[in-house]
């Protein structure tokens, strides 16, 4: 085990990662809300600020997903995942200082194939440069992955980005060109999480298209496809009787895309989620609005995971089955979750991702 590595895990065993937090996923961290910032319903976007880390909040992240194909037609997904954690609140007025700086970085990628998942990790305390995020230029990173802004001074931060990662196994370096405006989820941007109130801030750039190749098994594959990248922060976005999540984000055919989650609990649950007309014009899905029940089971890494589903949405005529690329898409990672491409059939035709908590 590495110094920074040996330090990351020192501070990671000072968060709440045992019981329902671990069930919860990564975002089970925030259940710890004393002293840190709180998402508020009045809150202002400000970009490229808000594209940056908000350090004064528990814990946040910048996750893209893309679904591939090669030159002959195979389908392929990938993930690139940066989240952030504090141990202790801090703001950008006073940062803290090399290995005191109160900041935790996690990162996941993952290649996934029909018949392989790819999975790696890194860690990194903040303060030391290994790990971070920066507004002007826009940059994201840790260690030698990087997802970094190409966009000229009259466009958004994140209309072209430069996206690479690599594993033992595995590597890619994509471009991702938005070819739509973000979106704002819940409340412009003020998503609930919860009957008793929870929320986070929670917006995404769904509308890539990417270029770039693969690589795995010793060679390189030229791809294209398309990517959604979802921004989020909060201190308490979960509520200590939701035992994990289920969420989507699909793409149709048409052009509309799908973008709705639910928090398991003892009851009836909670959902909620956005429909986005191809011109970026975004819709609030409520709780009662849609039902995405489970079908098919797999046995993964010894757990019994839903990697089929039905989602449902009267409101729009939709009725698709969700079918998981590859069933073992798990994230054997310090946090580990499901998270693959999936594919969709039914009243709409399309493609995308589904990430599992708590199973």
């Amino acid at each position: 085990m590495t110094v920074d590595r040996r330090r990351f895990v020192l501070g990671l065993g000072a968060l709440p990662l045992a019981g329902a937090a671990q069930a919860q996923g990564f975002a089970g961290l925030g259940t710890d809300a004393e002293g840190f910032a709180l998402p508020a319903r009045d809150h202002r976007f400000v970009f490229p600020r808000d594209h940056a880390a908000h350090p004064d909040f528990r814990i946040e992240w910048w996750y893209v997903t893309g679904n591939l194909t090669d030159a002959q037609g195979v389908g392929y997904g990938i993930q690139w995942t940066l989240f952030r954690s504090a141990l202790a609140p801090e703001t950008t007025a006073q940062p803290g200082d090399g290995w005191t700086s109160p900041q935790i970085w996690l990162a996941h990628a993952a290649l996934t194939r029909g018949d392989h998942h790819h999975v790696a990790e890194r860690l990194a305390r903040g303060g030391i440069g290994a790990a971070g995020v920066r507004s002007a230029p826009f940059a994201a990173w840790i260690d030698d992955w990087a997802m970094l802004s190409q966009a000229g001074p009259e466009q958004d931060a994140l209309d072209l980005l430069h996206l690479t990662a690599r594993g033992s196994d595995f590597s890619y370096d994509l471009g991702l060109r938005a070819e739509g405006p973000l979106i704002f989820h819940g409340d412009a941007g003020y998503s609930v999480k919860s009957p008793a109130g929870q929320a986070s801030h929670y917006y995404s750039q769904p509308f890539y298209q990417v270029t770039g190749e693969i690589r795995f098994d010793g060679q390189v594959v030229e791809v294209i496809g398309h990517a959604w990248l979802d921004r989020e922060w909060s201190s308490q976005p979960l509520a200590g009787d939701q035992s994990g999540w289920d969420w989507f984000s699909l793409s149709f055919d048409s052009g509309d895309k799908l973008m709705a989650f639910q928090l398991r609990d003892d009851g009836d649950g909670f959902r909620s989620g956005s429909w986005i007309a191809p011109d970026g014009h975004t819709t609030p899905i409520g709780d009662r609005d849609i039902r995405m029940t489970p079908l098919d089971h797999s046995r993964v890494d010894g757990r019994r995971v839903p990697t089929r589903w039905q989602i449902d949405l009267p409101a729009r005529e939709l009725s698709v089955t969700v079918t998981a690329l590859n069933p073992q898409s798990w994230m054997a990672t310090s946090v580990p979750y499901w998270e693959g491409p999936v594919r969709l059939k039914g009243s709409h035709a399309g493609q995308g991702y589904l990430e599992m908590t708590g199973y």
